[in-house]
């Protein structure tokens, strides 16, 4: 397989923007020359299917210069005190681990209040699936009793060095059960 430097792939790209560009200036002074020689702009949007944003744009350059001057100024950044999801959900943690005594085999169906994906079924025997019936339940948990019946606290500390879960709640349950940071050592 042979290898492509940055440059080639730069070069790419620069080659399809030059020809872009080219083409839609030639486009758009096509319709303009379609617009002096008696087309409304009703009948070039017909005919090419362009929006009537496209052929507003085509036939006053200023206009398309103006509005990707706005969306250059747009800031792609959130607003300064934006917090991701992950940080202002609320989060419950159980009182202890002797606590959950969840089900701990056979088939479970999770209450619409924990999962509604429709997909609320969860074969204990599989491990996937019990991963993902343990997710669910800490990430979604709105109460401790939840917690309590839906999790086995032996169960919780095998998983969970392999649980896929929001940092903040990890580090929530790991400050609680320092032992689950400890599983995930041993488990490693």
């Amino acid at each position: 397989m042979e290898r492509y430097s940055e440059d080639e792939l730069r070069a790419v790209v620069a080659r399809y923007e030059a020809t872009r560009a080219a083409a839609l200036t030639e486009r758009d002074e096509q319709l303009r020359v379609f617009h002096a020689a008696g087309w409304r702009p009703v009948d070039l949007q017909r005919i090419t299917g362009y929006s009537r944003e496209t052929i507003r744009q085509a036939l006053r350059p200023e206009i398309r210069q103006a509005a990707n001057l706005s969306r250059r100024k747009t800031s792609p950044q959130p607003p300064a005190d934006y917090r991701p999801y992950g940080d202002r959900k609320l989060y419950v943690v159980a009182d202890t681990l002797a606590a959950l005594t969840g089900p701990t085999a056979g088939v479970v169906t999770l209450p619409r209040h924990l999962d509604w994906s429709g997909h609320a079924e969860y074969d204990l025997s599989r491990p996937a699936r019990l991963s993902s019936m343990y997710k669910v339940v800490l990430t979604e948990a709105g109460t401790v009793d939840d917690l309590n019946t839906w999790l086995d606290g032996d169960q919780l500390r095998r998983l969970w060095p392999t649980l896929w879960l929001p940092p903040r709640l990890r580090r929530l349950w790991e400050d609680a059960f320092p032992e689950l940071v400890t599983a995930g050592t041993n488990a490693a």
